[in-house]
């Protein structure tokens, strides 16, 4: 089974130190997901983004496993005949037993294979599993939860497949390994265990169900993590048999890991199992050629969310778009999970600030948050109609007045320009004025909300006042629909729209990793997260001053709601403060830290995890011995060079300050050079112990590794008040 690699893993950035001497000819990697080419939540992220780097590692003996729907293969899948004999013997035999497989490659970067399951065509079977799964494993699943069932289904067709692909590899049988995405996922691998398959195992978990849970239902969560009863707090949210198979996938795999640090001490407590490694999520990071490129697209996207803005306030538009900060929050609709509480109440008291200090700048701030519709807002839509009807006039005057100053010109007069505008253009002019006229606020909500009264987000809105009113220096945007250049009223992406906003607040309570402020570091656009999300948790550990580099973290962990809520509003005034020279070295710093989050660099966590998985489960071939990690400081970026002056201390070299951000230049190449002095490629660390990695050949023990590459990133030996929160936790755990 010969390994092609597209790229060699030792040329990527970031790998130079891994020791590429662990042969993987002979090793097969299955991913196993619910969101394979099925995108649910963030874990399609995940998992889309982290293949190209896979593939690049495994070649050829990578495959990924997940459910068949007919809609999403249409549009992300080509199906084609499996190159792998073995894979394709299992699938003809399944299928020739009643069973639908399917392969192919999944159409996005790195182009995986894909083994696709058709679960609603073996769900005859469903009652039989479900007493085998009793038998086995002593979990029962309701007949009511159409979730747990399809889990159920697609668990056991896993386990099958795996099973008739080792039985059909023959004498020589390659090394199994099989990594399995959350609770959806795990019944496949409890199996695997059970049926005692020749498959070393991983399971990560993105997020624990009954975290997520108990924190929607405003409990202490952090605070009280070794008081709860969990099976009892999981049977009064009726998800005990869910939690069962989290719980049950957690502890039958061979190497067990979560995405951050925040979620492992979580996951010890409500899973009973210490993650052998945190793996956090990265993203595929392009740069540009050109240093302000990614500047340039800000200023374009900006542009676009400006027309918007002028539909949307028609009547009302009495600021300056140019002293316009756009802020936004996105994500799954969990209200206080993901923050929204206190970002509405944060606003609410910025808004009081701004009045009271007659402040020219303005804020929109945006809630892109998915919720239950009818339709587009007609307010909203005629907003648009009448932008494009004021558009057309402009155009219809100018091309008129430019048609008489032409033939003024071509006879070498020069124009009268009362007479270059007859009463018709002033009659159009003053209708097109009249048609802007409108007596009620600028709608809050840009949809028709099925469930008005009891929504969240605009109950809030109501109780803090927030409607858009002229003497209102904060306004507010709820679109609850995810973002798409089709939309008639917004038709841009979310990438774009993230581009052209100037601030990501995501305030969460429950975040275990948090893509949306990551997506907004690799974009250039600074953003506030909190020391309860794993991305926080995370750039507190390898940054010295987060702020500095337009990462704000909010403490919502040692802080009471109202004192968070304050820290959240002393941020975004201060931001407000900047002047516009002030952002763009910001957003140059916040995009110089993408490397950081870049696969390159966080895929070693799961190599790491998959060859401790392989010596596990194969200890006459693969072996580790692990040792107590060394007291070797890692390293945190330190504060930047040269900072943006503080709003109170700047003064501008010209008379007059410049109101167009063009002209406000500055040496980027010097800037650039002051930061690269300080940022550095960090080393690696792991919140369990260090394993050294070796491979045993037929001859002898060969080392496939040594302390250097198995080395992880540690934290770093500095003084108590740079500690981060998480170690502060474990701390206080122990």
């Amino acid at each position: 089974m010969p390994l092609a690699r597209s790229l060699s893993v030792t040329s990527l950035n970031g790998l130079d130190d891994w020791d590429d001497d662990l042969d993987l000819d002979n090793s097969v990697l299955f991913e196993v997901a619910w969101e394979v080419a099925n995108k649910v939540g963030g874990i399609y992220t995940v998992i889309q983004t982290k293949t190209k780097i896979t593939t690049d590692e495994w070649g050829e003996n990578y495959f990924l496993i997940g459910p068949y729907f007919e809609h999403n293969v249409r549009t992300q899948v080509e199906l084609i005949e499996p190159p792998n004999p073995a894979i394709k013997r299992a699938i003809d035999s399944m299928n020739s037993k009643g069973c639908k497989i399917y392969f192919g490659r999944w159409l996005i970067e790195g182009s995986p294979y894909v083994i696709l399951i058709d679960i609603a065509a073996t769900a005859w079977s469903l009652d039989r599993w479900k007493t085998e799964l009793w038998d086995s494993c002593t979990i029962g699943i309701p007949w009511y939860d159409r979730e747990a069932n399809d889990a159920v289904l697609f668990g056991f067709l896993t386990a099958w497949f795996l099973g008739e692909f080792a039985a059909q590899c023959g004498d020589e049988k390659p090394f199994i390994l099989a990594h399995f995405h959350e609770w959806l996922a795990g019944v496949g691998l409890c199996l695997c265990r059970v049926r005692k398959l020749p498959v070393a195992t991983i399971f990560t978990t993105h997020a624990t169900l009954l975290g997520r849970y108990l924190c929607a239902g405003s409990v202490d969560f952090y605070n009280n993590l070794q008081s709860f009863n969990v099976d009892k707090e999981a049977g009064d949210r009726q998800i005990y048999h869910r939690y069962c198979m989290e719980r049950a996938a957690v502890q039958c795999a061979h190497v067990f890991t979560t995405v951050s640090q925040i979620t492992a001490i979580e996951a010890e407590h409500l899973l009973k199992r210490k993650p052998d490694f945190v793996t956090p999520n990265g993203l595929n990071v392009k740069k540009f050629s050109a240093m302000h490129e990614f500047q340039n697209l800000h200023a374009q996207s900006k542009n676009r969310i400006q027309e918007f803005i002028r539909g949307h306030f028609y009547g009302h538009l009495d600021f300056n778009l140019d002293k316009t900060l756009f802020f936004f929050i996105a994500g799954r609709y969990e209200f206080s999970n993901k923050g929204a509480d206190i970002f509405l109440e944060a606003l609410a008291r910025l808004n009081y600030l701004l009045r009271v200090n007659q402040s020219d700048i303005t804020i929109v701030a945006f809630f892109i948050m998915p919720a239950r519709t009818n339709n587009f807002n007609v307010e909203t839509l005629k907003g648009q109609a009448v932008r494009k009807q004021l558009w057309d006039t402009a155009n219809a005057v100018k091309e008129k007045f430019g048609k008489k100053l032409y033939e003024s010109l071509l006879v070498g007069n020069l124009p009268d320009m009362n007479k270059m505008l007859d009463k018709e253009d002033f009659t159009m002019m003053k209708r097109a004025i009249f048609a802007t006229q409108r007596q009620s606020f600028p709608p809050v909500c840009t949809h028709n909300m099925l469930d008005d009264s009891t929504d969240s987000i605009l109950n809030s809105i109501r109780r803090i006042g927030l409607f858009n009113s002229s003497a209102d220096r904060v306004k507010v945007i709820f679109h609850p629909e995810f973002l798409s250049s089709t939309s008639p009223l917004l038709p841009v992406d979310y990438e774009e729209f993230v581009r052209g906003c100037h601030l990501g607040v995501f305030p969460s309570y429950y975040e275990p990793w948090g893509y949306t402020p990551a997506e907004c570091t690799v974009m250039g656009i600074p953003s506030i997260s909190t020391n309860l999300s794993g991305f926080g948790c995370f750039m507190e550990e390898h940054i010295a001053d987060p702020s500095a580099y337009g990462i704000y973290i909010l403490d919502r962990r040692f802080r009471s709601v109202d004192d968070s809520c304050t820290q959240l509003t002393s941020f975004l005034y201060n931001f407000c403060q900047q002047t516009r020279r002030q952002r763009i070295i910001q957003r140059n710093r916040t995009e110089r830290l993408s490397d950081l989050l870049d696969w390159k660099y966080l895929g070693r966590y799961y190599m790491y995890a998959r060859h401790m998985a392989l010596a596990k489960a194969f200890p006459d071939n693969f072996t580790y011995e692990p040792h107590e990690p060394t007291a070797a400081a890692g390293f945190r970026y330190p504060r930047p060079a040269s900072v943006p002056p503080s709003p109170s201390l700047s003064r501008h070299s010209s008379p007059h300050h410049s109101e167009t951000e063009d002209e406000e230049r500055y040496d980027e190449e010097e800037e650039a050079e002051k930061d690269r002095q300080n940022i550095k490629q960090p080393t690696m660390s792991n919140v369990t112990q260090i394993p050294e990695w070796r491979k045993r050949s037929k001859k002898g023990s060969v080392d496939a590794g040594n302390s250097s590459n198995a080395s992880t990133p540690t934290n770093p030996s500095s003084p108590s008040d740079l500690s981060s929160p998480t170690s502060s936790l474990i701390e206080e755990r122990n």
